[in-house]
């Protein structure tokens, strides 16, 4: 029978594996755990041959070993502040959409209304089918089309008299097209069909109204420069000074420095199109109308993120790479549109 190695005195959990380490044989190699002690010890007869004084190591190993220290951990590496978004594919598709409405806006105006009427369509169509697909409210998307693009081609054409009788038919026309399904529901759905209405074609006749005057293209371009350029400074301020939240509980990635940047910026911007741009303008007009524009971006920033948080998403859409749907781009310029040209109104008139 051959010899079981003597339990060690000190018992425990460390000595089982000791005693796993004297094991030897094909799958237990001498010296595998690192104890030199035990790595050339025979067993079973032969270890009765060669268990003499001599054969003992010269010098026992410590049942005790003290631990090592740990050693200390590389420190983490920095990380970078990130945009969240492909930051190449954003600006890839602004300089594109840039283009479209530029050249549409100066070339012939009334493709520029139907790059509008495009533009609230497909906005319509991602809001109604987030609003089903989250909260399963049904706003009848075909009169809310057919009434937003008319909406803003009446605003165009016959001016705020005419937006406001096409807003009124849109919203009686949602009222009969949910009539045609059960009444389960049709209060909520006819609601949002009429917020719907007043939200993206209504505020977006506002562009239609401004590219009335005489100089309309150059009121419009004032108009898309000045959020572009607010809604620039906020993100480069806050990306890089931001500390300070906003409105932690609705968006939180803006905060104070940001809208600083966007108040400084856009005020910048307005001062130098109202004094090169809008026919009769001055800086100090400028300066008031890139703050009122600053203020009325963020809000309707924050407007939208308040609805996406409620309906539990990022994006409204996936239309746009890097930039999400059309309603993404469209959160600040639709509130901002009636302030711009309530202002240039009162300014230097509606001719």
């Amino acid at each position: 029978m051959p010899i079981v190695p003597d339990v060690p005195a000190h018992g425990g959990n460390q000595d089982d594996d000791r005693g796993a380490a004297r094991l030897g044989g094909p799958l237990f190699p001498a010296g595998s755990y690192g104890d030199a002690s035990y790595g050339d010890q025979p067993y079973g007869d032969a270890a009765r041959r060669h268990d003499t004084p001599s054969a003992q190591p010269s010098a026992a190993v410590p049942q005790n070993p003290e631990p090592m220290p740990d050693a200390p951990l590389p420190a983490p590496a920095p990380q970078k502040k990130s945009a969240g978004r492909d930051l190449g594919a954003a600006i890839g598709v602004g300089v594109g959409l840039g283009v479209v409405i530029v050249a549409s806006l100066f070339v012939v105006k009334a493709v520029f209304v139907g790059v509008v009427a495009v533009a609230v369509v497909v906005g319509l169509w991602e809001l109604t089918s987030r609003l089903q697909e989250r909260k399963g409210i049904k706003a009848p998307l075909v009169p809310l089309a057919v009434g937003g693009a008319a909406m803003v081609v009446a605003g165009y054409v016959r001016g705020p008299e005419g937006a406001w009788v096409a807003m009124a038919l849109t919203a009686l026309a949602v009222l009969v097209w949910r009539m045609t399904e059960p009444p389960e529901g049709y209060l909520k759905d006819v609601t949002a069909g009429v917020f719907a209405a007043f939200y993206v074609p209504f505020l977006a006749t506002f562009v239609a109204l401004m590219l009335t005057a005489d100089d309309g293209a150059f009121r419009v371009m004032t108009f898309l420069v000045l959020t572009v350029v607010s809604d620039t400074g906020a993100y480069a301020v806050g990306w890089r000074f931001g500390k300070t939240k906003l409105a932690p509980r609705i968006s939180p990635g803006k905060t104070r420095e940001g809208l600083f940047g966007a108040v400084s910026f856009a005020m910048v911007a307005g001062a130098l199109c109202m004094q090169f741009l809008i026919d009769d303008g001055t800086w100090w007009q400028g300066l008031l109308l890139g703050f009122a524009v600053a203020a009325s971006a963020t809000l309707g920033d924050l407007g939208e993120s308040m609805i996406k948080r409620d309906l539990g998403i990022k994006d409204m859409g996936t239309l746009l790479p890097g930039h999400g749907g059309i309603m993404d781009r469209l959160d600040s310029l639709l509130p901002t549109a009636p302030v711009v040209w309530l202002l240039l109104v009162l300014f230097v008139g509606s001719g």
